[in-house]
């Protein structure tokens, strides 16, 4: 672990704790800064912020008192899903307080390099597989990022024979001053998480970030197929590649005669892959080709690509039972999402979906709901779902309490040769604390069945 000397003495607030910012506070406590970290949960209920009490961290809990701005603080380090327009971000940009998240921190103390992926749709799958193909490449890769491993923590333990493939939100791009991954991916770009950053303009901004610091002996890998995508490579110092479904690219990634192809080479069958779903031959392309650039041979990839199965919550094969099969998707928080899980089977699908109303209709759903012979909803959106499946023309719908309710009601609903489908369209808060208790749920139900 590298040890920048510019954070001793330095007067620094940690904004927020989750896991990111206990990770970021203690650090910061052993680089020799005076850390202060201000959490909004109250010390009684924070077990994290008595943790760094313990360390002699001074702790400021139960709200966030815009006053703690006047102590001299020389930095900001916040969580994340703070957005910019909470009062106290406002306020420290005002007094010219710099604000950066614990992506940045990790990159300052990282011996290693760093493989960054960011997008809409498709970040974890294709983390996931590039690890994948590392490791079975024997690149001694390490995993982190917004996919559950603390980018700080995972940094401190790396060394310059890791590479650390880490998956990256635009909250997190938002704050860096730095950071420049060796390999930067962009898997597509779509609207979402408006409600944060306001316009799609900002939203695309953030995600252009992860280019930000490169340079011309940096990657940068970018989807094709989207023209906005490649106007944002023409504007990166770094070398593009892209990578296209649609496309024979000759250089990049893409398909040709049945194979995925890194340049003119073959690497692995298209036949050859169990992964399922035409969305995913994108996060197969980029992680091919971020692979190819690590070195890692053909054989190590067609092993991870003949075998791997798809991540957690992520259109996740659960089982099947008399005939039907039943998959997870509960990682689809949006309509985009949802339809490209529907548009990887061919089979009569029995849908689950709801969620978290953010105020959105679900007619941009209508076109992908042909192959729905059954929908089952709960949660808020309930009722505009169903009005949506009745546009659709579908016959059978029935609304539930909750996924654990909806499953047996599914399996009612479904025949033989069917797929079950938990692919909710919306975020999960209604109910459910995260997307992995949902879908846990989900999974735990059809185990009971």
């Amino acid at each position: 672990m590298r040890k920048p000397e510019h954070y001793r003495h330095k007067k620094i607030l940690v904004l927020g704790l989750a896991k990111s910012g206990v990770s970021a506070a203690s650090l910061l406590h052993k680089l020799g800064a005076f850390v202060t970290v201000n959490d909004k949960k109250p010390l009684s209920e924070n077990p994290e912020a008595q943790g760094l009490l313990e360390q002699g961290i001074k702790v400021i809990c139960g709200d966030h008192p815009i006053e703690l701005l006047d102590e001299g603080f020389e930095l900001i380090v916040k969580n994340p899903g703070i957005p910019y327009h909470n009062p106290m971000i406002v306020g420290a940009l005002d007094r010219e307080i710099p604000v950066i998240t614990e992506v940045e921190l990790a990159y300052q103390i990282s011996e290693a390099p760093f493989i960054g992926i960011t997008g809409t749709n498709g970040k974890t799958t294709t983390t996931t597989l590039i690890f994948e193909m590392l490791n079975e490449g024997n690149k001694q890769p390490l995993i982190a990022g917004n996919i559950g491993t603390v980018a700080s923590g995972v940094a401190q333990k790396a060394t310059s024979d890791n590479t650390i493939v880490i998956e990256l939100s635009s909250f997190q791009l938002m704050g860096i001053n730095t950071f420049r991954p060796k390999v930067a991916i962009i898997t597509n770009l779509y609207d979402a998480h408006l409600d944060y950053h306001g316009t799609r303009d900002e939203y695309r901004d953030a995600k252009a970030n992860i280019t930000k610091y490169q340079l011309e002996t940096d990657y940068l890998i970018v989807n094709g197929d989207q023209q906005e995508l490649i106007d944002l490579a023409g504007k990166s110092a770094a070398k593009v590649l892209f990578f296209s479904t649609s496309k024979d690219l000759g250089e990049g990634a893409f398909i040709r005669d049945g194979w995925v192809m890194f340049n003119e080479e073959r690497v692995v069958q298209l036949a050859d892959i169990v992964l399922p779903g035409v969305h995913n031959l994108e996060n197969i392309l980029s992680s091919v080709a971020a692979a190819k650039l690590s070195g890692v041979s053909n054989e190590a990839i067609h092993r991870v690509l003949s075998t791997f199965k798809g991540v957690k919550h992520r259109l996740q094969y659960v089982g099947e039972k008399a005939g039907r099969r039943f998959y997870n998707d509960s990682k689809a928080t949006n309509i985009l999402a949802t339809s490209k899980a529907l548009a990887a089977f061919k089979e009569p699908i029995v849908l689950l979906a709801g969620g978290l109303d953010r105020g959105n209709s679900f007619d941009e759903l209508i076109p992908s709901l042909q192959n729905v012979k059954a929908i089952i909803t709960f949660g808020q959106t309930a009722g505009k779902l169903e009005e949506a499946a009745k546009q659709a023309g579908i016959k059978e719908i029935k609304r539930v309490d909750n996924v654990e309710k909806a499953v047996p009601v599914a399996f009612e609903l479904s025949d033989q040769g069917d797929v079950i489908l938990l692919s909710p369209a919306c975020a999960s808060w209604d109910q459910y604390k995260t997307f992995e208790v949902r879908g846990d749920i989900f999974i735990e139900a059809v185990h009971k069945l």
